[in-house]
């Protein structure tokens, strides 16, 4: 009998162990910074990833000033689209979702948000363009709807949501909460979870249970691909990327098969280039980069007493400061970059241009050349033939005119290992 209860209460055991590790876990993502691109990737790989795990809930802590509206609607379509809950957690304290991200917070199945934090301020504005009165009407028509839509598919505040874009109205979390544009504050996920469990959301495969008591959370971070492209996209690095890109061509181009800098300068345009996807690039001041280039280089071939050069300072300040047209912050070029890249970029082609035409233009020490100009002593007379002592060596010479034995001479030019020479005065 004592056999029988032992083995039933193994049984029992393992029969729990196998429950709790074939559970659903809980994914916990954090996203920082500017919607863009490479945000949207990695949101869409983590619910795909959520979904062939069969997790019970994807919880995105999100801190963004906001970004770009293709990307923020590909991922607000993909959490409509999710069989996997997905809840928005803006925090730490001192965390916002503005902008674009209010659309994202708004179309979870839980909203959420940590005390010290504020939402709002979505009012579309132009990226890379400048809009007049009626194009940036139809945008913020088009924002209006779409933010309604989102907020009546889950029951939010749809008045609030609508003052959002069209006043930039902004809102602390208590005022959220009691908007109905959130679900729950909480202090810390552990909160959160606790306040989440076996509430009822709408997903496309109908209503489901969120249940968070005992399961695994499961901390994704970005990959070091996501980091790094992430951290391109930033216009500061991208800026500065071009720069890079445009020193080690030249550098290539000025001195031939050094191979380094021209693989180096290469790479880092593609990089360059790759950003300027994900960027509002206004093309007027990438050509006003181009033109200072230009002007840099012919400082050097032409004489203008330094007025190409103040040209090149001028046309690729203006051209940085135009590279990246927009009114939101975090598309701009800061101006602590800007200044020492323009003269970094100046002092570098100058100095680089006047060394490889210094050394062009410096007398061979080698070879017939390097005998062209050098003095010596006849050592016999010289005149149709005769020896010289030039440079340590005595040399078979001939002259235009005689030249006495142990007079003063200097080489004219080389031929067939002779020297032609003449006296000094």
């Amino acid at each position: 009998m004592i056999k029988k209860i032992l083995l039933l209460a193994a049984f029992l055991l393992l029969a729990s162990h196998f429950a709790r590790s074939s559970a659903a876990d809980i994914i916990v993502i954090n996203v920082e910074g500017v919607v863009n691109p490479v945000m949207s990737e990695f949101i869409s790989k983590s619910l795909d990833d959520a979904a062939a795990g069969k997790a019970e809930l994807l919880v995105i802590k999100l801190d963004t000033p906001g970004g770009l509206d293709t990307s923020m609607r590909s991922i607000v379509k993909k959490i409509t689209a999710s069989e996997v809950p997905v809840a928005v957690y803006v925090s730490p304290g001192g965390a916002r979702a503005a902008s674009a991200g209010v659309f994202i917070t708004l179309s979870a199945h839980v909203a959420a948000m940590a005390p010290g934090t504020n939402i709002g301020a979505a009012h579309p504005v132009g990226v890379g363009e400048k809009m007049d009165k009626t194009i940036a009407e139809k945008a913020t028509n088009d924002a209006s709807a779409y933010i309604k839509s989102i907020a009546e598919k889950r029951g939010r505040n749809a008045g609030w949501a609508e003052k959002a874009v069209r006043e930039s109205v902004s809102i602390t979390e208590t005022e959220a909460l009691s908007l109905k544009v959130i679900d729950f504050i909480a202090a810390d996920l552990t909160t959160l979870l606790d306040m989440i469990d076996q509430k009822v959301v709408e997903t496309p495969g109908g209503k489901h249970a969120i249940k968070t008591k005992g399961l695994n959370i499961q901390y994704r971070e970005m990959s070091v691909r996501h980091k790094i492209l992430d951290f391109i996209s930033d216009p500061n690095v991208a800026y500065l990327l071009m720069l890079l890109g445009f020193y080690g061509i030249f550098f290539e181009m000025t001195n031939p098969g050094a191979i380094f800098p021209g693989v180096f300068g290469a790479i880092s345009l593609i990089l360059a280039f790759y950003s300027f996807q994900t960027l509002p690039v206004n093309y007027a001041g990438l050509l006003l980069i181009l033109l200072a280039i230009i002007l840099f280089i012919l400082e050097i071939k032409i004489t203008s007493y330094g007025v190409l050069s103040i040209g090149g300072i001028i046309s690729m300040l203006i051209g940085s400061l135009m590279l990246f047209e927009s009114p939101l912050p975090f598309f701009k070029l800061s101006l602590n970059v800007i200044l020492p890249a323009v003269l970094i970029t100046a002092l570098f082609f100058i100095l680089t241009i006047r060394l490889a035409l210094k050394a062009y233009r410096q007398r061979p020490v080698t070879g017939s050349e390097g005998l062209v100009g050098l003095e010596g002593r006849a050592r016999t007379d010289v005149y149709r033939d005769g020896l010289v002592f030039v440079h340590g060596e005595i040399w078979k010479a001939y002259s235009d005119e005689p030249v006495g034995a142990g007079e003063k001479i200097v080489v004219e030019k080389m031929e067939n290992l002779k020297l032609k020479v003449r006296r000094l005065p």
